[in-house]
């Protein structure tokens, strides 16, 4: 039993190792590169704090629960995240990889999970239950920063899913605390 567990895992791990360098394949068009790479930088925190000073300034008051609400659980997953890279201490695909080039430096060293990620999901979800009808701006530069960990070599799919895990339900207690 505790071979074919071992026979899965290898297995999964080979897939995802050629997913990661197929996903960085993208890196190679210099419009690919430059997308994902201002994505992956306003996805450093800058496009998801515009955005909530922007609810701030749309929406008035009625916005800052909801915006101190994505401070907290971004704090939240910043120790999350943290903690969690430097008990798993993955590798960056950069680092394991010769065929994968950076053209963006990572935020630090390790892989898992993805903290761009988590926090594209948490602040996804919160704002589209906030804000509804910006829906059509937040999607799309989410899915760019999410997709971009993958494309510039700095993540896993795996990395990429625990980090939307966390970030949703850090987004699920947030809203659900709201309500409460």
């Amino acid at each position: 039993m505790s071979f074919m567990r071992e026979s899965l895992l290898h297995r999964y791990l080979d897939w995802e190792h050629s997913l990661t360098v197929g996903a960085h394949r993208l890196h190679a068009y210099r419009m690919a590169r430059s997308v994902f790479g201002v994505a992956s930088r306003l996805g450093d925190g800058i496009g998801w704090y515009a955005i909530m000073a922007a609810l701030v300034l749309i929406y008035g008051r009625v916005a800052w629960i909801p915006v101190a609400w994505m401070l907290g659980t971004a704090l939240v997953g910043f120790g999350l995240y943290w903690a969690i890279k430097k008990m798993t201490a993955r590798a960056r695909p950069c680092d394991v990889f010769e065929s994968i080039n950076l053209s963006v430096a990572p935020l630090d060293k390790y892989s898992f999970p993805s903290g761009h990620t988590l926090h594209a999901v948490n602040f996804s979800v919160q704002i589209i239950a906030f804000a509804p009808e910006l829906a059509w701006l937040v999607l799309p530069f989410a899915s760019l920063v999410i997709a971009s960990r993958m494309v510039l070599g700095l993540h896993y799919l795996s990395d990429v899913l625990a980090g939307a895990a966390i970030g949703g339900l850090l987004a699920a207690f947030a809203l659900f605390m709201q309500i409460s």
